[in-house]
């Protein structure tokens, strides 16, 4: 993040725009709102700044910019059309600890102006980072068309709410509680489309069984997080992470998807590294799945909103069933949210489709590893099954028992020549690809240095990525040789 997104109260407070023309205009007209108090130096000054100075609403100096202009200033912003004079400025007021804008000078600059949503007190920002106000300013668009205009005056009527709820309501969570039913059910949506009464009737019934009802008991939601791409989450999974109270996320779960999660809801990693006790680090001691499956109860029945969110779908060995069979056992209200799980999400990415009418008739998931735990189930998967002909085999994990798989694979009378690739961290912008047969494979993998989490595809589907791969394959355009 190249930019920290902030908003100045700016009432009473002195703001110096040097510059005189139409950018100024614009820049003053949308100062105005704010309550800020506007100077502006120029030595030529546009009819409708002076029109507005002779209305009292801004000062107005007709001559050169001077040093002293900065002294009180809370806020610069510099719109001449001479380069250097504005670099110079800019330098003073940087000096002086003075935020400064230079418009269409990015380097220059301390902070840029976004484009705007201005729905009162509702104050939405978007920028590029300087990158392209066009399309800063399309976003807008789009995003006026979905913000209700009334959305400033429901901010308004909710800020209203507030003292009753604090009143009536025991905690914070309650309170929270309420406002979500507000804001997501019929009191919301009345009021937006006029109905005002009829908001406050329900907001008032909303407000009478939220102070009638026992304490909230909580529940777990079983989430999947997908296989890497933050936008291969899906939109019930992003609701409930935008609910929780605590999320309890694996390790492999990227930071991008943590992002999109309620701000102050309380993380917890309970994830592990390979041959590490699942809940620890590597390094670091570890937590048994019996005490995450303790500490979800423990939450939950203390009332909180509980996320366990797992990394692809946590159905698919993920765990997932023996930590529903925990809460299910302790009477712990539960929901299950699917992901993609990372067989097919990373072989999608990765143009290899695990099933073709030519090529594969069935797709086998298969875990690269044991259970870990010491409950060994005793019982191989079924390697001949696996290495017919017309079948593809997806290993999770499958890196760490690349020759144990090959060779196993190999005995059970797959030949030599089966195509087999290797997808590390795939769907993410780090993705790495590579394709072999089961002869070359180990060779290949090894020389390449993957990292974990990676899967091994095993079928002739795995031909198909020298002509299906699409993702990170673009080639770059050089707008420099267009016309």
């Amino acid at each position: 993040m190249n930019y920290f997104p902030v908003f100045f109260d700016l009432v009473g407070q002195k703001v110096l725009i040097v510059g005189g023309g139409d950018v100024a205009l614009r820049k003053v007209s949308l100062l105005e709102r704010t309550g800020a108090s506007i100077s502006v130096v120029a030595p030529e000054i546009a009819p409708e700044l002076m029109a507005r100075s002779t209305a009292g609403t801004l000062k107005l100096a007709m001559r050169e910019f001077e040093p002293s202009d900065l002294d009180g200033v809370r806020l610069v912003i510099v719109a001449t059309s001479r380069r250097a004079v504005n670099r110079w400025i800019a330098k003073l007021s940087d000096s002086r600890n003075i935020p400064v804008n230079v418009v269409d000078d990015a380097r220059a600059s301390r902070f840029i102006v976004p484009a705007i949503i201005d729905r009162d007190p509702v104050l939405v920002a978007i920028s590029t980072g300087g990158a392209s106000p066009v399309l800063a300013r399309r976003l807008r668009e789009r995003l006026e068309a979905l913000i209700p205009a009334r959305i400033g005056e429901l901010a308004s009527w909710l800020k209203a709410l507030r003292k009753t709820a604090r009143e009536k309501l025991r905690d914070t969570d309650e309170r929270r509680r309420f406002f979500e039913a507000v804001v997501d059910g019929p009191a919301a949506r009345r009021f937006v489309e006029g109905d005002n009464p009829g908001a406050q009737r329900i907001a008032q019934q909303l407000l009478a069984t939220t102070r009638a009802a026992p304490r909230a008991v909580g529940d777990v939601t079983l989430v999947g997080a997908g296989p890497g791409d933050p936008e291969l989450l899906t939109l019930k999974a992003l609701r409930a992470l935008q609910d929780a109270d605590v999320i309890l996320h694996d390790r492999l779960v990227p930071a991008a998807v943590l992002d999109l999660a309620r701000r102050d809801a309380a993380r917890i990693c309970v994830g592990k590294a390979a041959g590490t006790p699942a809940g620890k680090a590597a390094g670091e001691g570890g937590s048994t799945q019996e005490e995450i499956n303790a500490l979800l109860i423990d939450l939950a029945t203390e009332g909180k909103r509980v996320v366990r969110l797992k990394g692809g779908d946590p159905f698919v060995f993920g765990r997932g069933g023996e930590e529903l069979q925990a809460l299910a056992k302790a009477r712990i209200n539960f929901s299950v949210v699917p992901g993609i799980t990372a067989a097919l999400g990373a072989a999608a990415y990765a143009g290899i489709p695990l099933t073709h009418r030519d090529f594969a008739h069935s797709v086998t998931f298969v875990t690269g590893h044991a259970q870990g735990d010491g409950k060994d189930l005793g019982q191989e998967p079924d390697w001949r099954a696996l290495a017919m002909p017309g079948a593809t085999a997806v290993f999770y994990m499958g890196l760490t028992r690349l020759n144990y798989i090959v060779e196993k694979l190999l005995e059970h009378g797959a030949p030599a020549t089966r195509p087999a690739g290797i997808i590390a961290q795939g769907t993410t912008a780090n993705q790495r690809v590579i394709t072999a047969t089961l002869a070359t494979i180990r060779s290949i993998a090894s020389d390449a240095s993957l990292e974990s989490p990676a899967l091994l595809v095993v079928g002739d589907v795995v031909s198909l990525h020298s002509t299906l791969a699409w993702f990170g394959t673009a080639a770059g355009i050089d707008l420099s040789q267009t016309a």
